[in-house]
């Protein structure tokens, strides 16, 4: 197997990860990109982005991220579509494999992101980015005037659903039991808001529509009956999976798989590893913020490199 050695291997594609390589190739440590087959992160399923700074009239999501890879490459950033397969963090130089390629690096900065979780109907990949959403707040403003819903029943799901009341006309709550498992304030709060209806004891069979969302078609859970719920936009809120398989008993987790990093920095469990952007962070997520925590993993390697007399 062929081997390359960089003083900084960056393994993630989206906002962290190429924020990252702007800020590390500038410093001159030329970075590598393991972008990944499907590199860009979660934008490259987002169709409109109107809340990241500097574009006032909005942008689609694979655009941004072609123009992130642009400016990572103007300062000398080399980027590789493979997925890292392996990693050994045990010792220097640190080790990233792929399929076809060893890479040995000084310093890594992970940027994996994190995924959400669906509900697995095909009408709902179908259907996705033409009113099936995963991030409210990304995506609620698009559909200002018009009814909406959310699926889930824990703390994002009544964030999102309130979220969505600014903008809605009608928030439906779509939950499969007969009671809320968010915390009790978050309970209060959605069953206080007008705007908001609980569709209790029911699941998503069927997102309906062509060529955008005209409804939803539910299914009670305690007799199966069925009944059509139009609407404009629908939000799963059941959870993100962090993309972390890779690092199982290399770096520290917390109980839902999020990287651990040291509070204020970029600094995993092994000195010489940082984490930016959502592998880190199970509360934002948002393409702002991680790519301000890319930015932070960049200066935290270059410091971290100087100290060692390596960068």
């Amino acid at each position: 197997m062929d081997s390359e050695h960089r003083r900084v291997l960056i393994i993630g594609s989206g906002p962290a990860g190429y924020t990252a390589a702007i800020y590390t190739a500038r410093a001159g440590l030329e970075p590598l990109v393991l972008a990944g087959l499907n590199f860009g992160g979660q934008l490259m399923i987002t169709t409109e982005v109107e809340n990241y700074p500097g574009y006032p009239n909005g942008i689609t999501g694979p655009l941004m991220m072609e123009e992130f890879q642009k400016q990572a490459e103007r300062f000398g950033t080399a980027i590789v579509f493979h997925d890292a397969t392996r990693v050994d963090f045990s010792k220097r130089p640190f080790v990233v494999e792929t399929e076809s390629k060893r890479y040995t690096a000084d310093a890594v900065i992970v940027a994996t992101g994190a995924s959400a979780r669906w509900l697995g109907l095909d009408s709902e990949k179908r259907l996705l980015n033409k009113g099936v959403s995963a991030c409210a707040t990304c995506d609620g403003a698009l559909f200002r005037g018009k009814p909406m819903a959310v699926v889930g029943g824990g703390d994002t799901a009544m964030e999102e659903a309130l979220f969505l009341a600014r903008f809605a006309t009608k928030v439906t709550l779509v939950h499969r039991r007969g009671e809320l498992r968010a915390s009790k304030i978050m309970r209060e709060r959605l069953l206080a808001n007008e705007k908001i209806e609980v569709a209790w004891h029911s699941v998503v069979d069927e997102v309906l529509g062509d060529e955008y969302v005209t409804g939803l078609r539910l299914r009670d859970v305690r007799d199966a009956s069925k009944r059509d719920l139009g609407l404009d936009a629908v939000f799963v809120a059941i959870g993100h999976q962090p993309n972390t398989s890779l690092f199982g008993g290399k770096l520290d987790m917390d109980a839902s798989g999020y990287l651990k990093v040291t509070p204020g920095t970029t600094r995993t469990s092994v000195e010489g590893v940082f984490a930016c952007g959502d592998v880190a962070d199970p509360v934002y997520r948002q393409a702002v913020t991680a790519a301000g925590t890319g930015c932070m993993a960049a200066i935290d390697a270059e410091r971290w490199l100087g100290e060692h007399g390596i960068a």
